[in-house]
C-alpha cells in the first residue's frame, strides 16, 4: 500500500521538473552558431596545392606609351614662315636709305635735323622759284637756308613735346588734341617765323616787317587747315618718331611748291587784267554846258 503511495508522487515531481527546464530554456536568448575561421592567409582550402592551384604570377604593367611631339608643320604653299613684313621695309634701296637715316637720327638727332631742314628748304625754294617763271635769285635760295637752318632744332623739339604729351586713352582723342594745339600754337608761330625772317633778311624795315606779317599769316593758317591736320594725324599714327621731320618735310615741299604755284597764277591774272585795263580807249571828258551851246549855234549857221 505504501509502494503504490508513493510512486505517483515521484512521478509527478520527476515531470515537474522537466517542465520547469524546458521552460528555463525556452527563456534563453539564442545566439548565432559559431563558424570555424582558419588561421591559414591560403584561401585555397587544399593545402597541398597543385601544379595547377599554384597561385598566377602578376601581370607586368605596361610600358606607358612615350608622348609624341608634334612640331609645326613645314610651310608650304600660302602658309606663311613669318609675318610679312611692312611695305616701307620692302622698298629696297628706299629702305636701306631710311634705316640709315633713323640710325644718324638715333646718333646725332641735332645734326641731322640740321642737314634735314637745309634739304628740304633748298629743294622747296628751287621748285618754287622754278614755278615761278622768273629768273633764278640766289639771295633769295640763301635767305631760306638760314631761315631752315635757324628753325630746323626748335622745330624737331616741338613734335617730340607733342607727341610725349596729349596722350590719352582713346587714340581717337589724342589725335584730335594734338591737331588742335599744333594748328593753334606752332602754325601761326612758326608763319609768323617765316614771313618775317624773310623780310628781315631782305632788309625791310620795322612797319614793312609787320605789313607782311600781317597780310600774308592769317591767309596762311586758313588754308594750312586744309592739309596739315590729315597730316599731323597720319603722322603722329602710322610713322615713327625718328621718320617724323622728313615726312613732315616732304610733305612741306610740296605744300610750298603748290601755294608758289598759286601765287603765279594769280599774278598772271592780275598783270593780264591790268592789260586789258591799258589797251581799253581813255574815256571822253564831258564839256561844259556854256561850250556846248556854242557848238551847238555854230552848227545851225552852217
Amino acid at each position: 500500500m505504501p509502494l503504490f503511495s508513493t510512486t505517483p508522487s515521484v512521478t509527478l515531481r520527476a515531470a515537474f521538473r522537466r517542465q520547469l527546464e524546458q521552460l528555463r530554456v525556452s527563456r534563453l536568448p539564442r545566439s548565432a552558431p559559431r563558424r570555424f575561421q582558419s588561421t591559414n592567409p591560403n584561401p585555397n582550402p587544399n593545402p597541398n596545392p597543385g601544379p595547377k592551384d599554384a597561385p598566377k604570377p602578376k601581370p607586368k604593367p605596361e610600358p606607358k606609351p612615350a608622348k609624341v611631339v608634334v612640331e609645326d608643320p613645314i610651310p608650304v604653299g600660302s602658309t606663311p614662315a613669318v609675318p610679312p613684313l611692312p611695305l616701307w621695309l620692302r622698298l629696297g634701296p628706299l629702305t636701306r636709305a631710311g634705316q640709315a637715316y633713323a640710325r644718324a637720327q638715333r646718333a646725332r638727332p641735332w645734326a641731322t635735323q640740321v642737314a634735314t631742314s637745309v634739304f628740304i628748304y633748298l629743294a622747296a625754294d628751287l621748285s618754287a622759284q622754278r614755278i615761278g617763271g622768273r629768273e633764278y635769285a640766289p639771295e633769295r635760295t640763301a635767305r631760306n637756308l638760314v631761315v631752315g637752318t635757324v628753325w630746323a632744332v626748335p622745330g624737331y623739339l616741338w613734335f617730340i613735346w607733342l607727341s610725349r604729351n596729349f596722350n590719352y586713352a582713346s587714340h581717337a582723342v589724342s589725335i584730335a588734341v594734338k591737331i588742335v594745339v599744333n594748328q593753334l600754337v606752332f602754325t601761326p608761330t612758326f608763319n609768323s617765323y617765316f614771313f618775317g625772317f624773310q623780310a628781315l633778311l631782305a632788309g625791310d624795315s620795322l612797319p614793312e616787317i609787320w605789313d607782311r606779317v600781317r597780310r600774308t599769316v592769317p591767309v596762311s593758317w586758313v588754308n594750312a587747315w586744309k592739309l596739315w591736320p590729315a597730316v599731323t594725324a597720319f603722322s603722329f599714327t602710322f610713322v615713327p618718331i625718328e621718320y617724323r621731320s622728313v615726312f613732315a618735310g616732304v610733305v612741306a615741299v610740296g605744300w610750298q611748291t603748290y601755294l608758289s604755284y598759286l601765287n603765279r597764277q594769280a599774278e598772271i591774272e592780275e598783270e593780264a587784267a591790268h592789260g586789258r585795263v591799258a589797251a581799253l580807249p581813255a574815256p571822253v571828258e564831258e564839256a561844259p554846258p556854256q561850250v556846248q551851246a556854242d557848238v551847238e549855234k555854230r552848227r545851225i549857221a552852217a
